[in-house]
This record gives structure tokens, sequence and C-alpha cells, in this order.
């Protein structure tokens, strides 16, 4: 745990750890503006030498972490860090970091063999991937069971990238970017070495709905590392929300939307979500484009495949690819159209496994007797319907085949970010070069492309002129080729104009800068923030609070307890007092006890200011014979257990329950789990117990049909936690403690110690109202002020204490200090059970 301290000045031993493991001069002796890109993989291509035997390296230009690169401004330094595809002798492991350190800017990641495979093999690909494209091992024949043993070796992996990434890491100055699901914890250890750590990662699968990802048995431990970023990026909106859902569902944290941008708010922290899909590098595919040889490949094919129409595919070998369902709707159109046999041909370019197993043979051997299938049902000489190219196939290859063919068909069942209609686009724009072969003149108007995309890829929202099919469904995605290819001219080229446009904005070089502008964003007040860590191992996180809002401790407020004489102490009972997650809100002995030891002091008036009605209140405090309380908000008042109550002197008129309540319940017999509660003042509508997603969302419709309805009644209509009230105007906890306030000023004893704690947005008014106070030299000129709020969240309190255990335990300590010496304190207690 460390010590907490000003952001600007980092502890002693994290400079120590630094210079001990080379520090930033390992890579650069002057400060320079740098990001470190940590991947699974180096953007690296590995052979040895057969001559020398040597280790010999060069940038793999496929890569995405190496193109992303172009996003950067010039002067900025890029240090990645990751695994090298090759596997290299421990002997030899120092010689080639140093080497790749120097000419490369690479810090390779070297895992043991044993924990390599568990990690990669194992967790990653047998449990997180099929689990994030939602296939769950319902049998042991259909996916891999949790393995403990694999999760702990993914995270052995998770720690051997951190300390890398510590190895050449200048927290002060250097942005972080993670990539993808292969280190989902490692935010955790980087934030547990540096506190203010300036930390971005992107998951480039998808992330899937809280109903799949909840099997998981580490959820929630992933879920808190991924939070220890500072910026969270996905490829859409679908996979945001599941996220954003998923820390709703298991963690209890909401997010708010503020000028456009999503945050969470995680112990001080805010989280930002970013929603934006990658691009391609159009540079490198344009050059491609203009290469003397892609030409000459063109030519080739289109001799090869004159007079038919191709329609391309280009995916990965793997389950979720779909490339079986797309030969099948191949199959069918052939079938329903018998004038397209000999005319339109499917080539079908399969990339090597990623993965290695059962699965992948499985998929293998089906996609390859469906394709036999189908030639040898349609096929005649000189026509194979299905051209099926196992790969790998060169860059420069694959776009001479996009470039020839009519149609792209994209059939995945489920991926995160498939970037083949994109490349496709881009070389249907093609090159003068290119066009000269193809015989298209050079107006952009003569350019036309079709795209079949599944509507359950990252990039189908970016593709508004796409055809989206569902890849289940063999009959629409065969029409949907039908379609493709008789689609009138114009209106190709129309859709090609309109995707091209978009794709060649939204390059590569465009997510980048896109997402290193929020990244900075989202790290800008690190600087203006007091962090400490918390917490063990995967739970570990890190507290954010301003320069001004701090822990109040007891020994702090019982010094100035004693020197005072004439004291109000204002407190919050659900959530504060008592735990919010209480079923029984009967106050316990120990509440009591430290109660009536506080109101038992002859200069002490003891408050309770509650939403909850006064009928449940006198109930409740019934032993508490001096305590006073101040129920629905402040509308019912009594100083003592055998005072009478009093009623605020606004309008008596409760006419608009007759309008509210049908309201309410409407919308509790389509809530499940809902309910009203009803007081002599308010109304309330709870849903608590109702399904936290769908209660949220019934809560805001409420809200504004509430307010639409009462427009023109004397009411306030307010949403809560967990609830939404309508009360009179004029009625808050704030205007209970200026009552307060005023009633003993106008007694000669006007207070010179405050302590007011709450927990939520109705006790924000008790804060406000006090800082007014104070404001006001005729009320509080000398007053020994601590506005306290109950977990660490934005507040105007100036202080604050974790939980109820840590106000209980509070109370306690300067009950003990007024029964030693007894002084004069109002202490004013809020019951909070509605706002």
């Amino acid at each position: 745990m460390t010590v907490p301290g000003i952001i600007s000045d980092f502890d002693g031993d994290e400079d120590e750890g630094r210079s001990e493991c080379g520090g930033s001069d390992a890579v650069s002796s002057t400060v320079q503006e740098r990001r470190i890109i940590v991947a699974n993989q180096l953007p690296l291509q590995a052979q040895r030498d057969p001559e020398s035997k040597k280790w010999c390296f060069e940038w793999d230009k496929d890569a995405l972490v190496l193109q992303l690169k172009d996003g950067f401004s010039p002067d900025v330094e890029v240090v990645y860090v990751g695994c090298l595809k090759a596997e290299i002798d421990p002997s030899e492991q120092d010689e080639v970091a140093q080497f790749l350190l120097e000419k490369y800017r690479c810090v390779p990641t070297f895992l043991p063999v044993e924990i390599q495979n568990k990690f990669y093999h194992g967790f990653c690909k047998q449990h997180l991937w099929p689990l994030f494209h939602y296939m769950l091992p319902i049998s042991p024949n259909h996916g891999a069971r949790f393995d403990r043993a694999l999760w702990q070796a993914y995270v052995s992996a998770n720690k051997i990238f951190a300390d890398k990434v510590m190895e050449v890491i200048n927290p002060d100055e250097d942005y972080v970017w993670v990539h993808d699901y292969h280190l989902m914890v490692l935010p955790t250890f980087l934030r547990k070495r540096f506190n203010r750590v300036k930390l971005g990662f992107f998951l480039h699968s998808p992330f899937p709905s809280s109903e799949i990802y909840r099997t998981l048995p580490v959820r929630e431990e992933i879920l808190r590392a991924l939070l220890n970023s500072d910026l969270i990026g996905f490829q859409t909106f679908d996979y945001a929300r599941h996220f954003l859902s998923c820390c709703s569902r298991m963690l209890g944290l909401d997010y708010e939307s503020k000028r456009g941008y999503i945050g969470l708010e995680y112990y001080g922290r805010t989280v930002s979500i970013k929603i934006l899909p990658v691009g391609i590098h159009m540079g490198q595919l344009e050059t491609v484009l203009s290469l003397s040889e892609t030409a000459k490949k063109v030519q080739k094919l289109k001799e090869q495949f004159e007079g038919k129409t191709v329609i391309i595919g280009v995916d990965d070998m793997d389950m979720f690819k779909g490339i079986s369902l797309k030969f099948l709707a191949m199959g069918q159109l052939l079938e329903q159209h018998p004038q397209l046999r000999g005319r339109v041909v499917l080539v079908q370019i399969a990339n090597p496994a990623r993965s290695r197993g059962k699965d992948v043979q499985e998929v293998q051997a089906e996609t390859h007797l469906i394709a036999n299938l189908i030639n040898e049902k349609y096929g005649k000489e000189g026509y194979e319907p299905i051209v099926f190219i196992n790969g790998p196939v060169s860059t420069l290859e694959k776009a001479a085949f996009y470039a020839i063919s009519e149609c792209c068909v994209v059939n995945a069942v489920r991926d995160g970010m498939n970037l083949v209609p994109y490349k496709y686009t881009v070389c249907r724009q093609g090159s003068p070069l290119l066009g000269k072969v193809l015989g298209i003149d050079g107006s952009n108007t003569s350019r036309k492309s079709i795209i079949v995309v599944s509507e359950f890829i990252g990039c189908s929202p970016s593709l508004s002129g796409a055809i989206r099919v569902n890849p289940w469904n063999i009959d629409a995605v065969s029409d949907a080729m039908n379609l493709a290819i008789t689609m009138p001219e114009p209106e190709k080229q129309l859709r090609h104009e309109k995707h091209y446009k978009y794709v060649s904005s939204h390059d590569v070089a465009y997510w980048v800068r896109s997402f290193d502008q929020d990244l900075e964003r989202a790290c800008r007040e690190h600087f203006l923030r007091r962090c400490w860590g918390i917490g063990f191992g995967l739970s570990f996180r890190v507290v954010a609070l301003g320069p001004n809002f701090r822990k109040l401790s007891v020994e702090h407020i019982v010094s100035a307890y004693k020197r005072t004489n004439s004291r109000l102490i204002l407190l919050d009972y659900d959530g504060t007092v008592m735990p919010q997650a209480s079923v029984d809100k009967t106050p316990s002995n120990e509440v009591i006890s430290v109660l009536n030891s506080l109101s038992s002091d002859p200069k002490n008036v003891v408050f309770i200011v509650s939403g909850r009605g006064k009928d449940s209140l006198s109930k409740w405090f019934s032993p508490c014979e001096k305590l006073g309380i101040s129920a629905e908000h402040g509308y019912f008042t009594r100083w003592s257990r055998d005072s009478p109550w009093e009623s605020c002197l606004l309008p008596t008129d409760f006419n608009w329950k007759n309008i509210a309540e049908p309201v309410m319940e409407l919308y509790t017999e389509t809530t499940d789990g809902s309910s009203i509660e009803h007081k002599e003042s308010a109304l309330v509508w709870h849903h608590q117990e109702a399904d936290p997603d769908f209660g949220s969302c019934q809560a805001k419709e409420l809200l504004d049909h509430l307010e639409n309805v009462l427009a023109n009644e004397p009411v306030v209509v307010k949403r809560g936690q967990h609830i939404v009230e309508v009360k009179p105007q004029g009625i808050n906890k704030g205007m209970v403690v200026e009552n307060l306030i005023s009633t003993m000023s106008s007694r000669g004893k006007p207070p010179d110690f405050i302590l007011c704690i709450g927990d939520d947005r109705s006790d924000e008014d008790m804060f406000e109202s006090i800082a007014r106070s104070i404001s006001n030299p005729s009320l509080l000129s000398r007053a020994e002020v601590f506005a306290c709020t109950v977990g660490q969240k934005p507040s105007m309190a100036k202080y604050y204490l974790d939980d109820t255990v840590e106000v209980i335990k509070l109370l306690q300590g300067i009950a003990t200090a007024s029964v030693l010496q007894p002084k004069s304190a109002y202490l004013q207690v809020s019951f909070e059970g509605s706002l």
C-alpha cells in the first residue's frame, strides 16, 4: 500500500525501482514525448540466417501495431513491448533483446515455453477467445472448461509483460497503450507499480453481453483490471454497452455521458470509454496498388476469370468466420438461379489458423467437404464454382483478387473488427495503373463495388451502403449475393463512393490520433489529484481524490470537538449509519447507544433528518429520548421524543397525489421488483430490487412522465439512488439545516462546530446549505465545519469516510470525548431512505 501524496511528488521507491531496472535511460537519455505500445506480438518477422546461424529481423508491415505509428507525430518516439513470433534460446535472449531495443525500439517479452502454451494456446484461445465470440463450453466436446492453471499462466504472462514495460517506462511522461484480450490484467500490474501511469487499453475483439460474460469464473478480476486503465476503447457501441452493463450488474458501477464522452466513476478516478473502429493503412495499400507486379497479377487474374463474375472472400480459418455457411449460400445461389452456373465464381482465400486444436481441424474438414460437394454438383470442365485457396497469400495477391471482384462477402458469425471490406473498397478504387489494366477510365464515377457483410461483425455499422445479412440464414445470404450481382451499375457506384469516402477518411492514422487525444484528455487531471493504492492482487485499485478532499479522522475531529461549546452534527442513516444493503432498516443497538450517548449531553441536541415517514422514524428511535427528528426531508420536525410534530408552513394541498399515484402504479405493474412508498407529504417509487438496467431505464421514463403531468403542480420530481420521488416544492434537507442554524442563533447559541455526514444527492443539499451559512459572517463566523460524504465520489463535502463502519467508529470517538469532557453540541442525523 503506497502513501498518499501530491501527484507531482513520486514516492522514492518508484524512482529507485526505475533506476534498478534500467529506467528510461535504456531507451532515451533525454526527455522525449513517447508512446509505449504493448501487444501480444511484436510487429517483427524473425528468421535464422542459414549461413551465419544468427537471428535476422525485419518489420512486419501488415501488423496493425506497426501501422499505428503513422498516427503519431514524427517527434514522438514509439517503443514496442511484446513477444517474438520465433522461439529464442535463453542463451541468446539478452543479445537479441539489446539488438532489438537499439535497432527497432522493441522490447521482447520472452515467456517460458510452458507459460506461453498455457497463456496463449490455453487461456486465450480456449477460454477468452471462444467466450468473447459467444461460445460457451456447454460440454467437454463443445469448448474447453475453465482451468485455473491456465488462468494462473495468463496472470503470470501479464506480469512478465508488466516487468518489461517497467524496464523502459518513464511514468512522469510516457503514455502506455495496451492492445487486446491477451493482456486484460496488465493494467492492474502497471497501476500498482505506478499509481499515476497514463494508460489506455483497446479491445480488438468483441465484448460479449453480460449474460455470456458473467459465466467466466474470473469475471470480476478482469473487469477490475480493465478499470485500472484511464481509457478503454471498443470497436462498436454494442461492445462498449456490454462492458458497461457488466460493470453495472457485477460491480454496481454506473456510467454517465458528459458532452459526448462516456465515463465510469471508479474510486475517484474517471475511466473514459472510447468507441471507434480501427481503420486500414491507406498509404501502404495504395503503394501496393501502384506496383507493376500488382498490375501484372491483375491482368493474369482477369484473363483467368474472363467472362465470369467474381465474388471474393478472405477469412482466417476458424470456427467463427462462417466460411462453410458462405459456401452453402453459394450452392443455394446456383441451385435457385441456374443461369448463373458457369458465370459466377466464389474465390475464397483462407488465411492460416492462428490457433491449433481439434476445432480448427473440424472447420478445415467441413469447409473442404462442402466446397468439393458444390464443385462436383455445379462444376464442369473449365468451371469451378468455388476456388478455395489455402494461405498464406501475400498482400499483393489479395489486392489483385480484390481488384477484379464485383462483390465481397464477409460472412462471419461473430468478429471483432474485420478490415477485409475496407481493403476491398480501396482496391476497387484502384490506381491509374490498374485502371488501364481493367479498362476503367480515370473518373471516380466508373468505380464500383458491393459488399455483403454479416451484421455480427464490428465493421458492419460503419458500412452503411453494404447489404447486411444474418450469416445463419443461408437463404438470406444467397439472396444478398444475387442482389449484389444483379444490382444496377449506378447504385453500385453510389455505394462504392459512400464506402470509399468513409474508409479513406477513417484510416488507421485517424484512429490513432483520436484515441491518443482522448487518452491525453483522460489523463489530464492526474496532476490535480492525490492517489494511493488499496486492495490485494487483482483487486488492487487506485483511489484518486482532489487536493482538498481528504479522509476524516477521529483524532482530527475530536480535537476540534473539545475546543468548541455549541456543536451541530448532521448524519445520514441509510448508507451512512446503516448499510444500504440491509433488509431490516431498524437501527442496531450500537447505533441507538451512540446516539443516546451524544444526545444525553445536556448541551447537545441530536437530530435525524430523513426522507422517510415520521411514523417509521418515531418507532425506530423511540429509545432515544432527546433525539430530534426531521422526517420527509423536513416536512415534519420534532425536537425530542416527547415534543409534538411541527409541519412546515407550506401549502398543504396534496391533490397532485391523485395524478402522480396512477402513473407510478403503471410503472410498478410493468417493472418487476419495484414498489411505491406512500408518505404524508410525498410519493416515492423504488426500483432497487428490479433489474439494474431495466429499473434505471424505467426510472428515467417515469421521471419524464411525472414532470409532464405535474408541470402545473407545486411539486418537484427528483431522481435519487434507486428511487423517483415527488414532493412539495421547497422541501429539502438544506432547508432543515438553515432552520436549525437559525433557531440555534436566535436562542443565543450559534453553532461553533458542525459535523455533517451523508451519502447521496439529498445530503448534498445539506452540504450546500452549510457552505452558504459559512459564507454569512453573521451566522457562522468561527465555526469548525466538517462536511463529510460516505464513499469516495464527487461531492460538495471536503471530507469522506469509506463506509458505515467508519461512520460508527467516528461517532463513538466523539461520543467518548463528550462523556469525558461534556461540551455543547447539536447532533443532526439524517435518516436517508428516499433521497
